[in-house]
């Protein structure tokens, strides 16, 4: 027989846990941003076909509806079709690649990543704000792209119209990315949580007006585009590229007329407020139903 060793001349090892604080719980969430980087730039075909609907709102349908409305010139007033889809083309393109960046997470329920990640020290909303603050920088990125392209549709290429353009799009990424997540939070398999993330999209694509103008719509088509989350990300968007255009004060209040809550027209202050709040209500839910879930 073996004989046992003594339990008194055993070799105790301490086991250190880190202790949870602010310094670890953003070092986690820069960990799991860090992740979502080195996917995105390893994945050259994603960074490639995301632009293929982007560019075929812009050019294809642009064009093509131009040609179709405009007296001449491809024009409507003094504002090009393809110049006033920008701002909407840039939206959907971070709309599209912010959702699949959240629902992503799926596959690492599936795989057995998320549950790893989650039994770590950390905690949820940790992990959740990296992989939103991930999603959002990849949408933003791809969007460089696309504003390279501006001169092409009319716009101008100003420095600060970019970064503002650049700060907006990351704070409707994070928000979108946000929903994301909270609608991943019940799904266990990649099948399920495609087209779940096409039911919620397209609705949020149409009825954010971001391919046509707020302004004179039917009563019930107002509303739905009110209490859209979307449209208060779009608006602002819109309302920096008019900005530059140097359009006239007709033009202007044809294709950028604002929200308009009653008589009362929102500012862009209050519609990028309004995102904020959006996405810490979203991200929220998202941690309180991954806690339930997980």
């Amino acid at each position: 027989m073996t004989q046992l060793e003594d339990p008194a001349s055993l070799r105790v090892e301490a086991v250190r846990v880190p202790q949870s604080g602010l310094v670890t719980e953003a070092r986690a969430a820069a960990v799991v941003w860090q992740r979502e980087m080195i996917r995105f730039l390893k994945d050259r075909t994603r960074i490639l076909s995301s632009l293929a609907q982007p560019l075929l709102f812009l050019f294809v349908l642009g064009s093509g509806l131009g040609s179709l409305l405009a007296s001449a010139g491809g024009r409507s007033g003094g504002v090009a079709l393809p110049t006033f889809l920008f701002p909407g083309v840039l939206a959907i393109s971070v709309l599209f690649t912010a959702a699949f960046s959240g629902i992503s997470i799926v596959w690492d329920r599936e795989f057995g990543f998320l549950r790893e990640m989650l039994v770590a020290p950390v905690s949820t909303t940790s992990i959740l704000v990296g992989k939103a603050v991930g999603g959002a920088t990849v949408a933003t990125l791809q969007c460089v792209l696309l504003l390279a392209l501006a001169g092409l549709v009319g716009v101008p290429y100003d420095p600060l119209m970019f970064l503002e353009l650049l700060c907006l799009i990351f704070l409707m990424a994070f928000m979108i990315c946000s929903l994301g997540l909270m609608l991943a939070a019940r799904l266990k398999q990649v099948q399920t949580a495609m087209p779940m993330v096409q039911l919620i999209i397209t609705p949020l694509m149409f009825l954010s007006g971001a391919l046509f103008p707020l302004g004179n719509l039917p009563v019930w088509l107002t509303v739905l585009t009110h209490v859209n989350p979307m449209t208060y990300a779009v608006e602002p968007l819109r309302h920096v590229v008019f900005a530059r255009l140097g359009a006239a004060p007709a033009d202007l209040a044809r294709y950028d007329p604002g929200i308009r809550w009653g008589a009362f027209v929102v500012p862009t202050w209050l519609e990028i407020v309004l995102t904020i709040v959006f996405s810490v209500v979203l991200l929220a839910l998202a941690v309180g139903r991954f806690r339930r879930t997980e």
